[in-house]
């Protein structure tokens, strides 16, 4: 091979790397920081806007009584009568790091059912103090389901939606509190 061969070799090898190494340093903090395994299995990159297209956003920690941390996740803040129907219904994947965060005027017993859902989630009710006073984990529906007929009951003000089994795994029960600005 003779040396002017071998030098655009590795003038091409350059040009190469210095493309990739560009874009990568051009990804969003989301996207090289995002979690990208769910609790139902799947994977791939899930940035904030890709999970919660249409939505504001706020971080929403699990604390024991003594304010302790159990966990945090990235919600969306579902304050809307439209934005609180369609919640996560459509959503393809839930990171074990984000959420959806129901905000309502008061504290009323609620429904929640799993509408078109493909995955399973823990539903976290709190009262207007954000104490949590009940957790239903509800799994995804059966393939012959819709989910309009898995209710899961419970009593708050604000309601939490998390990846399956996320509350079991960092201990989060009722009576500890959700801390979070609106």
């Amino acid at each position: 091979m003779d040396r002017r061969t071998y030098l655009r070799g590795v003038g091409a090898g350059v040009a190469v790397l210095a493309g990739c190494a560009s874009r990568e340093s051009e990804r969003t903090d989301a996207e090289s920081t995002a979690n990208r395994s769910t609790s139902a299995g799947t994977s791939g990159p899930a940035t904030a806007s890709s999970v919660h297209r249409g939505y504001e956003t706020t971080t929403v920690r699990a604390l024991t009584p003594d304010r302790e941390s159990l966990g945090e996740v990235t919600a969306a803040i579902a304050d809307t009568p439209e934005l609180r129907y369609r919640g996560l219904s459509g959503t393809e994947t839930l990171p074990v790091d984000r959420g959806m965060l129901f905000v309502f005027d008061g504290v009323a017993d609620r429904s929640f059912v799993m509408r078109r859902m493909d995955f399973g989630i823990d539903i976290v009710y709190a009262d207007s103090e954000k104490t949590i006073t009940a957790i239903r984990h509800a799994p995804v529906p059966a393939p012959d389901e819709d989910g309009n007929d898995q209710r899961y009951p419970g009593r708050g003000q604000y309601v939490l939606e998390v990846a399956y089994g996320w509350t079991a795994d960092r201990g989060v029960e009722a009576g500890d509190r959700l801390a979070f600005e609106l």
